[in-house]
């Protein structure tokens, strides 16, 4: 059985994979969900890289390295340091070397990509962001009442948007990429663009929206199996 580790995005928490983690227990796999420290403003990637390595704690093989959005500037540094099997993509930012997480969203063209989506849906696009718009849009209400009832999270990313990512090439680790069809924030066609250029794997389509495993934890888990 594998031994899953679950990196979330800039949220942060754990939390985010709590609908996902039991279905994969159930199947008898081990399951590693990670607190990133978003909150503290002088963390930077040994940090996150260190939180994600604390959560695996004693457990030996190999590892499945799961990420969602941010987490893709922490996962293949994680695959550098312990035995991973694969790696799985979920909704993600795909860095390149030397690009920082600050400069991600100009250099990969995702502000205008949103925008142009928002367009082919008839949609005006918020001048304010509105993360309940973006984020939450597809996620049951009960769900998302328990996410509101754990309160906005608190992030800064002082260090972490400020470093260029270290790694001369993507980690020679199996890799697959997932993105919602719904999702907002990243829409498909830009993801699709992004992956060609950066990752040049296909991108496996699945329902939902940004914060697809609040919202189809069912098929989340299915692939991952899979």
């Amino acid at each position: 059985m594998a031994t899953f580790v679950l990196i979330p995005g800039a949220d942060g928490s754990a939390w985010y994979w709590h609908r996902v983690a039991p279905l994969l227990q159930r199947l008898g796999h081990e399951v590693a969900a990670v607190d990133l420290p978003v909150a503290d403003p002088a963390a930077g990637f040994d940090a996150y890289v260190g939180a994600v390595t604390a959560a695996i704690g004693g457990r030996r093989g190999e590892f499945t390295l799961v990420a969602q959005s941010l987490g893709g500037f922490i996962a293949p540094l994680v695959a550098r340091r312990i035995p991973s099997v694969q790696i799985v993509l979920i909704n993600l930012m795909v860095p390149l070397p030397g690009e920082s997480a600050g400069d991600w969203w100009e250099s990969s063209g995702q502000e205008e990509a949103r925008r142009r989506h928002y367009g082919r849906l008839g949609l005006d696009l918020p001048e304010v962001f509105d993360p309940m718009e973006a984020f939450f849009h597809d996620v049951p209400a009960d769900v998302l009442a328990q996410a509101i009832a754990r309160g906005e999270p608190v992030t800064r990313f002082d260090t972490l948007f400020s470093q260029p990512w270290p790694l001369e090439a993507w980690p020679n680790v199996p890799t697959r990429f997932m993105q919602a069809r719904d999702d907002r924030f990243f829409p498909l066609e830009f993801q699709r663009r992004v992956v060609a250029e950066r990752l040049h794997i296909p991108v496996e389509e699945l329902p939902g929206g940004h914060l697809v495993a609040l919202s189809q934890p069912e098929e989340v888990a299915d692939r991952l199996r899979g």
